[in-house]
């Protein structure tokens, strides 16, 4: 099957927390005093959410705040708590319903409607919390079995430490964490990614959220390049990671 990866707020991968299909309103932030649920366990680490659209919409919900702000407010009763929620979010959905669309096989029978429906289950503004929507195709029989070389984790992983090392010392902290006006000092673009940013936020209809990680996403791909400055490479592969659901 097809798959579509999401991921969101690119951190620090020390915990990993991996949640399948079930009512996690009691496991969020429940009870009449307050206690630290999944998200919050998830701190500093990575919260995995499986089958996506499968969740209750109220609960996906929740996520925006701690998406944009790095904790989250919990309201009862007794009394009101706050609660430090940093996580890397990695999400995984299928096409559709039955997640045979697009398939070599050709064995989707949905209709465009049940699709529409299945996608719709993620609103707009939490995608837009998103920063990297990848569409996933299944591999055919012939490339599945092949045999070829591919990068090894240690130098992905040398690669990434090097990247995380140039922004501490450029402004000690990641890219992620970058405020609207740092970002305006450290993303700036030359003629040809202006011109880029531009076409992309008109065919695109990008909010100004989506306009600045499009910005971070492109900064960290150039960090990962070990270029200097933004360049229209990086910011058209930052683009292109917005549009699985365009």
């Amino acid at each position: 099957m097809k798959l579509f990866a999401i991921i969101s707020r690119i951190s620090e991968l020390t915990h990993c927390f991996f949640i399948h299909v079930f009512a996690i309103n009691s496991r969020s932030h429940s009870g009449g005093n307050p206690r630290p649920g999944e998200i919050s366990l998830a701190h500093h680490g990575v919260l995995f959410l499986d089958e996506l659209p499968e969740f209750d919409r109220k609960v996906l919900e929740v996520l925006r705040e701690p998406l944009e702000t790095g904790h989250i407010t919990i309201s009862r009763a007794a009394r009101q708590a706050e609660f430090p929620a940093r996580f890397q979010l990695v999400a995984a959905m299928n096409p559709c319903p039955c997640g045979y669309l697009g398939h070599h096989n050709g064995k989707c029978r949905c209709t465009p409607d049940q699709v529409a429906r299945y996608r719709g289950r993620i609103s707009g503004p939490l995608l837009d919390r998103i920063d990297i929507q990848i569409e996933v195709p299944a591999l055919p029989e012939s490339e599945l079995l092949a045999r070829g070389a591919a990068e090894p984790s240690a130098a992905v992983r040398e690669r990434v430490a090097r990247a995380r090392e140039l922004q501490q010392a450029r402004q000690g902290k990641p890219n992620a964490a970058l405020a609207p006006q740092e970002i305006e000092l450290h993303c700036r673009l030359d003629a040809a990614g202006e011109a880029l940013v531009r076409q992309a936020i008109a065919r695109l209809d990008l909010s100004a959220r989506a306009y600045h990680r499009i910005l971070k996403l492109a900064l960290t791909l150039a960090d990962l390049a070990g270029a200097h400055r933004i360049e229209a490479a990086h910011l058209a592969e930052s683009i292109q990671y917005r549009r699985a659901f365009n």
